[in-house]
């Protein structure tokens, strides 16, 4: 077995193309706090009003899902990729007060990736 798949050494999991354009019709993004490339920190800047965030998927990912539940309050759009972790803290400190949960059947095939990831992914989303 591959360790990495299973631990927290791999956090740049890159969105698939399709699953970004489709989100991206409906939520018309102006802002990726994460690109694959930052220039700056997206855990430090104010976001747009509409945004796309695929956080690194180790421990700081609560970090992403608090500063975007803060960027909501705000009156921001936030919609994230993320692992579906109901166990976690972040999960239930955050996940839970989501206007909308979408779990993905099966497992997403991420850009780059040979196999499938080795657990399961939902979007989440803040309006």
């Amino acid at each position: 077995m591959n360790k990495v798949l299973f631990s927290s050494q791999k956090l740049d999991w890159q969105t698939p193309d399709a699953v970004y354009r489709e989100l991206d019709k409906e939520f018309n993004f102006d802002f990726d706090p994460c690109p694959t490339n930052p220039n700056e920190h997206g855990l430090l800047s104010d976001w747009g009003q509409s945004n796309f965030v695929n956080p690194p998927y180790g421990r700081h990912i609560g970090d992403w899902l608090s500063k975007g539940y803060l960027e909501n309050a705000k009156g921001k759009s936030v919609v994230f990729l993320i692992p579906s972790r109901t166990d976690t803290k972040w999960w239930h400190r955050f996940v839970m007060k989501a206007d909308e949960i979408r779990f993905i059947e099966g497992r997403l095939k991420f850009k780059g990736a040979t196999n499938s990831a080795p657990f399961p992914s939902c979007i989440v989303i803040f309006k």
